[in-house]
Parts: structure tokens; C-alpha cells; sequence
């Protein structure tokens, strides 16, 4: 039987932080927080990102110190976003070796690679000049099958460059098993996949396009990219199949607006699962915060702990090296 008041009083084991501490549910801890960075190829100096205060494209150096930065706080993880000079259709610096992501992954390689993972993002959208995650047909459309080539190509030389892993985010069909046979085919069995398996068409990424410089034109992606008002196990059909391909950590993105979806796909998944954090998400907390309406640090950590709570074994947060240094 259920005891009833006034002998059932839950308040008890909340009156202290000691007691509080001793039955919290829910733990954050620095290595399961993956940093997003993003490098700028000809940059001189950091160049700050209108939209999300405190988040920079970074230099090559800059870049450096920030990973250092990150793996000295215990953070698990350093996720790459390259962003080239020039940019054309086929998103030709996706693959090249002196491209800027290969680049700075090098860098970030040779520096802290023992120090935590080294990751990159896997799609052309940072790379192409008309901001899709995929070659386009001459009607406009995202050719799935030929961009999955691209992907493939690219994940090869990020593997090469010395990226411990392949993230691809473009939510094309097969992409996850078809960069698997690629990577190794070139001789790197090794190297994981992060697949952004439930990515959704969300209204939520406005500030990461403007870090990636990603032209305003561009459209939208619904015809690859979930609808956030989708049939009922859509996700957990994106994940299923990304796993049975090869998948060894699956995301749901973004992260506050789909903790059902998080929840379920935890419930189903037998490999770890990530959640992204996404920078829409953390420019309303820091308007919100520098307008004095809510406490910044603690809305930080609520909405970290409500995303680990929902069932995400990793978050990617712009906030990753900060909250780490908490921690």
C-alpha cells in the first residue's frame, strides 16, 4: 500500500543539497558533452557570430587554443565545421585534402587527439553556394544517391586527415551504410559514425546559418529532413535503419523540442545515443539572459539536465567547455 499524508512527505529528501545530492536521478559529466567548433579558412583573427554570443568562426590558431581549452575541462569530444573561401555546387572542399576542414582536423589531430575525440560534420551544406546538404539536380532538388558519393569521398578524407569521427548530417537514405563501406574499403574500419538520425526540419537553426555563412536563399530542407509534425515512428524507423547500416551513435537533433522523440529512441537503441543542442536553443537562452529575464547559468544547466534526463547519453553544446569547467 501507498502511504498517504501526513506520513508520506517527499519534501524530506529534498531539504538539504546534501540529501538532494545524494538521490539526484540525473548526472551531467564532461565527457559526455561533444563542443561544436567552427574554423573559417583565411580568417586572421576570430570573427564572433552575430546571433550566437560568444561562439566565434575561429583561425586555425584560434582554433587550437579552443580545443585545448575543451580538453583540459574533460570534454569528451570536439565536433569540426569547416567553412571555406570560395564554395560552388558540388561542394568541392568537402573532399579536398587542403580543404579547411581536413586542415584544421590535422591540427586538432596532431594536438589534443589523445586528449579527447576529434569529430567532424559530415554534409555539404558549409560547402556548397546554395546551402544544401546535397548535389542538386538541374530542377533543384537534393540528388539523394549522388550525394551519398560526396559523402563518401568526404568521410574518407576526413578519416584521413585523422577524424575519429564521421558525422554524417544530411539525413540522405543510406548514407550511414554507404559511408560505412567506403571508410572501409580505404582502410579505416575504425573510425566511428555519429549518424544524425532523427534530424528534423526545424525553425530552430537560423543562428547556425549564419556561422556557416550559409546563403539566405537557400529554401528549406523538408524533402529530406523530418517534419516536425510527422507520422508517429518516422524516427524510430530514421534510427533502426541507420543502426542495421552501421551506425555506432545515433542523434536526435535538435534537442528541447523533441524530448519524446529523444526518450523513444533511447528506449529503443542498443548503441549509444546523442542529442544536439542546437544553436537556436542556445541563442534564446542567451538573449533571454542578457536581458536579465532568467538566470543564464542555471537555465544552462536545466536544459542539459532535462536533455540527459529524456535519455541522451552525449549532448553537443555550444556551452560544452563551459559547463565542463563547472562540473
Amino acid at each position: 500500500m501507498t502511504s498517504q499524508f501526513p506520513a508520506a512527505r517527499p519534501r524530506r529528501l529534498r531539504r538539504t543539497p546534501a540529501l538532494r545530492r545524494m538521490v539526484t536521478g540525473v548526472r551531467l559529466h564532461p565527457s559526455e558533452l561533444i563542443l561544436p567548433l567552427f574554423v573559417k579558412e583565411g580568417l586572421t583573427e576570430p570573427r564572433p557570430v552575430g546571433s550566437m554570443p560568444g561562439v566565434v568562426q575561429h583561425t586555425r590558431d584560434s582554433l587550437r587554443k579552443a580545443a585545448h581549452e575543451a580538453a583540459e575541462a574533460g570534454v569528451g569530444c570536439v565536433m569540426l565545421f569547416g567553412i571555406p573561401e570560395e564554395k560552388d555546387g558540388y561542394g568541392s572542399a568537402a573532399d579536398d585534402p587542403e580543404g579547411i576542414t581536413q586542415v584544421a582536423l590535422r591540427d586538432l589531430a596532431a594536438e589534443v587527439g589523445d586528449a579527447l575525440v576529434v569529430g567532424a560534420d559530415t554534409c555539404l551544406d558549409e560547402v556548397t553556394d546554395h546551402g544544401h546538404c546535397g548535389v542538386l539536380t538541374p530542377s533543384g532538388e537534393v540528388d539523394n544517391d549522388l550525394t551519398l558519393e560526396r559523402y563518401a569521398s568526404m568521410a574518407v578524407a576526413q578519416a584521413e586527415a585523422g577524424s575519429q569521427l564521421i558525422s554524417p548530417s544530411g539525413m540522405m537514405d543510406g548514407q550511414v551504410g554507404y559511408i560505412r563501406r567506403a571508410l572501409d574499403r580505404a582502410g579505416h574500419p575504425h573510425v566511428a559514425i555519429l549518424a544524425y538520425s532523427a534530424k528534423f526540419a526545424s525553425g530552430f537553426y537560423g543562428p547556425f546559418r549564419e556561422a556557416v555563412e550559409m546563403p539566405a536563399n537557400f529554401g528549406d530542407r523538408k524533402a529530406y529532413q523530418q517534419d516536425p509534425a510527422g507520422y508517429a515512428g518516422e524516427s524510430l524507423r530514421e534510427v533502426a535503419l541507420d543502426i542495421e547500416e552501421g551506425a555506432d551513435i545515433v542523434m536526435v537533433k535538435p534537442a528541447l523540442a523533441y524530448l519524446d522523440i529523444l526518450h523513444q529512441v533511447k528506449a529503443m537503441s542498443d548503441v549509444p545515443v546523442a542529442a544536439y543542442q542546437v544553436s537556436g536553443e542556445y541563442a534564446m537562452i542567451e538573449a533571454a539572459a542578457a536581458n536579465g529575464w532568467i538566470d543564464r547559468e542555471r537555465a544552462i544547466t536545466e536544459s542539459l539536465v532535462a536533455i540527459r534526463r529524456a535519455g541522451a547519453d552525449l549532448i553537443l553544446t555550444y556551452w560544452a567547455t563551459e559547463v565542463a569547467r563547472r562540473l
